[in-house]
């Protein structure tokens, strides 16, 4: 195992869209990367930024740890995680099969949890660290289109307040972004016009909010569900 002295990020997701981008920001930000994607994207990223990658779905335990234990390997620490998952099957409410239900709390629920699991230690050896769950601005506002995405990310909101009350004390943070229309999607035709700023959200915007959620200058900023989506909720 060897060490750094610069931070390191381990993301999952961390191919394309909102990950890639999460990705970009952190290394300029001089963090050292692990990214994880279902897709060679992730091994062509890092050794565009000069981090380590390793192939996985977040559902999958095996693949979760084998990214963690890349990462220590290489670096011997992490700082920083950014959990992002794929997209959970859809339909109509109750035609959605047990196994898509199962395998969306995989998704978004146990994946956050076997990731904590894993790093957790690590950062409390560390005195400190953080993570960042990608949900969605329908987290709180749910909509039928979405029924197991919805059900699951609040539940994520849920696990992540739970986590930051076990763990602030020790200088571990956590928090979700819930990101409205975002460009790395097509949306439909009219979409803009329904959010208040009438235009679809940038990558980077999330990037940069994933960036100071993990930074020091949100050092009390925990368990949180921080919407970027334009005002397009009504949550007050």
């Amino acid at each position: 195992m060897s060490e750094t002295t610069k931070p390191v990020a381990l993301i999952t997701g961390g191919g394309r869209g909102m990950g890639e981008a999460i990705a970009r920001e952190l290394s300029a930000q001089g963090y050292q990367l692990a990214l994880m994607s279902p897709s060679e994207s992730c091994e062509k990223l890092a050794a565009e930024l000069s981090g380590v990658a390793s192939r996985g779905v977040a559902e999958k335990a095996e693949d979760l740890k084998a990214i963690f234990d890349l990462t220590m390997k290489t670096y011997g620490r992490i700082d920083a995680v950014v959990n992002l998952s794929g997209h959970p099957p859809k339909g109509d409410l109750l035609d959605i099969s047990d196994e898509n239900w199962t395998l969306g709390s995989d998704m978004m629920i146990l994946s956050l949890v076997r990731m904590a699991r894993l790093v957790t230690p690590v950062m409390l050896k560390q005195g400190k660290g953080a993570f960042v769950n990608i949900t969605t601005f329908a987290a709180y506002e749910p909509t039928l289109v979405f029924p197991v995405s919805c059900t699951y990310r609040a539940a994520a909101g849920a696990f992540t307040k739970l986590y930051s009350d076990r763990y602030a004390a020790d200088n571990i943070r956590m928090n979700c972004i819930l990101p409205g229309y975002i460009d790395s999607l097509n949306h439909k035709p009219g979409t803009a016009e329904t959010v208040p700023m009438k235009r679809i959200g940038h990558v980077e915007e999330i990037a940069k909010t994933a960036a100071f959620l993990l930074s020091d200058g949100a050092g009390y900023i925990t368990g949180q569900n921080i919407r970027v989506d334009g005002g397009v909720t009504r949550h007050v």
